[in-house]
């Protein structure tokens, strides 16, 4: 059964009987200190831009002490760095990035459960019925094209799937791969989505997209610089991170969003299993929901639509009422994704191109 805390930051020292539910040994020395304030330390592996990482994890260490670090990794480095240190895990905290990578850690035991008394103020469809994690942002997967390259070749902004299959876009799409990266691998279900489950039409559809890619990348962000450095007229990113791009200097880039519907995210937060700081690590996930932790996502450029409906609305943030997004299943997308990863590793990607 997951446990609950009625107020994270106020409460600090569990009891033999709650850590016996948890299945963690954690020693309390680390976990809280004697005048029942949090100490000791954190490691978030976080899933989002670097410097939105830095300054959540900045900011929990100024609120609580508790010292907290992070490593920047994507959905498929994190799952790969979570299952190899299992017995020991080497992180806390798993912040930022596509909630399917943690449906994956979840089946394979590698998430604790815990139910946030914050989580009440998350709409139902951002939170795991099993209480393995709690969305606390939201981005639509788009395109980031870049307007001066675009007009070179002759080729209007792509508005839809099917143009990206241009043959004047040989070599000019940028995209990461579905198996280290959750961005890339939300396109990827996307296909399977639009084609209504059939995964040979997706993979007919990223066969032809193949064609065009210049090469995938191992981060879901890269592909939006690489158009941003005009290295090729189009990636596939979460839209928020094309603008976020577009202030930081790289004004050619404009967005877009396929008419025949897109993938979404929702970027997730939850506690590794074996912890070794389980009431700082519960502590985060509560703050990570409030509209205090939200809010720092806009101050360094991050403009996902956020899940606390008392956070900030900024107009960079898409409006998702009025995009087509598909009827994204994250249930389905995480049982399905190692199977469709290993298959796009032997029939697209070590393949060559037309």
């Amino acid at each position: 059964m997951p446990m609950k805390r009625k107020v994270a930051l106020t409460m600090a020292i569990l009891g033999s009987a709650s850590l016996g539910l948890s299945g963690c040994v954690v020693d309390d020395a680390e976990q809280a200190s004697s005048d029942g304030e949090l100490s000791g330390s954190l490691t978030v592996a976080c899933g989002a831009m670097e410097d939105w990482c830095q300054a959540m994890t900045s900011a929990f260490t100024e609120k609580t002490g508790v010292q907290t670090n992070f490593v920047r990794l994507s959905s498929g480095e994190t799952v790969a760095r979570l299952e190899s240190a299992k017995d020991s895990p080497e992180f806390d905290i798993w912040h930022g990035g596509p909630v399917d990578g943690y449906g994956t850690a979840s089946a394979a035991g590698l998430l604790e459960q815990y139910e946030s008394p914050n989580a009440d103020d998350i709409p139902e469809k951002y939170r795991d019925s099993e209480n393995y994690w709690t969305g606390v942002y939201v981005g639509a997967l788009g395109f980031c094209s870049n307007q001066a390259k675009l007009d070179a070749l002759g080729v209007d902004v792509p508005d839809s799937w099917e143009d990206l299959l241009d043959p004047k876009l040989k070599g000019q799409v940028s995209t990461a791969h579905p198996s280290t990266s959750g961005t890339a691998f939300t396109t990827l279900w996307t296909q399977a989505t639009l084609a209504n489950g059939d995964e040979d039409a997706a993979f007919e559809y990223m066969r032809g997209l193949h064609n065009n890619v210049l090469q995938y990348s191992k981060s879901g962000t890269a592909p939006g610089q690489a158009a941003g450095r005009g290295e090729v007229a189009v990636g596939l990113v979460f839209t928020h991170d094309c603008v976020k791009y577009k202030e930081a200097g790289m004004t050619d880039l404009v967005v877009s969003l396929p008419k025949e519907g897109t993938g979404y995210e929702v970027g997730g937060v939850g506690i590794v299993k074996g912890s070794k700081n389980l009431a700082a690590a519960q502590a985060y996930v509560d703050w990570s929901l409030t509209p205090e932790a939200q809010n720092i996502g806009p101050t360094v450029g991050s403009y996902q639509v956020l899940t606390n409906p008392e956070s900030v609305q900024d107009d960079r943030m898409i409006d998702l009422a009025s995009t087509n997004l598909v009827d994204y299943d994250f249930v389905a997308a995480a049982e399905a994704k190692k199977g469709l990863t290993t298959r796009f590793d032997e029939e697209i990607a070590a393949q060559p191109r037309e």
